[in-house]
């Protein structure tokens, strides 16, 4: 077999079709369009995935993937003015505090924050503490302690 006696195998290739011209095509006036609409137009492309204006399906399935909200360090918060309960001069721990039932779980630590007032001098200890609550505890003669 010889380059020159190559041939095409029959029904394999076709006219190409001929649209919007005379009578004998068949494709005259809409050219294979059909009526109006978007895709009766010149230049118009639809994306793939247009639903026709409906909520698109990467809308509509859950989210999935990485998030980082995972990883934050969350604290369990207890107020100054839930501290009142315990005995004057005391030295208040995490383990107090879970006893008395102000913290169900520690998560990453403990955070002390200043709503409300200390009447008692008392020895705080816990994780993180803010200004607020570090000044009503010194105020009464008492101590705030980092863990």
């Amino acid at each position: 077999m010889k380059l020159n006696e190559l041939t095409v195998s029959p029904g394999s290739t076709h006219r190409r079709k001929i649209v919007g011209r005379g009578p004998g095509s068949g494709n005259g006036k809409t050219a294979g369009r059909g009526e109006k609409g978007q895709k009766a137009r010149s230049g118009a492309s639809i994306k793939p995935w247009f639903e026709g204006g409906q909520n698109p399906l990467y809308k509509r399935i859950p989210s999935r993937g990485f998030n980082n909200a995972r990883f934050t360090t969350r604290y369990s918060v207890v107020n100054v003015k839930d501290l009142d309960r315990f005995e004057n001069g005391a030295t208040v721990t995490p383990e107090m505090l879970k006893e008395a039932g102000l913290v169900k779980k520690e998560l990453n630590g403990i955070k002390i924050l200043g709503s409300g007032e200390l009447t008692k001098k008392l020895t705080v200890k816990a994780n993180l503490f803010t200004n607020s609550a570090i000044n009503k505890i010194e105020k009464n003669g008492g101590k705030a302690e980092v863990i």
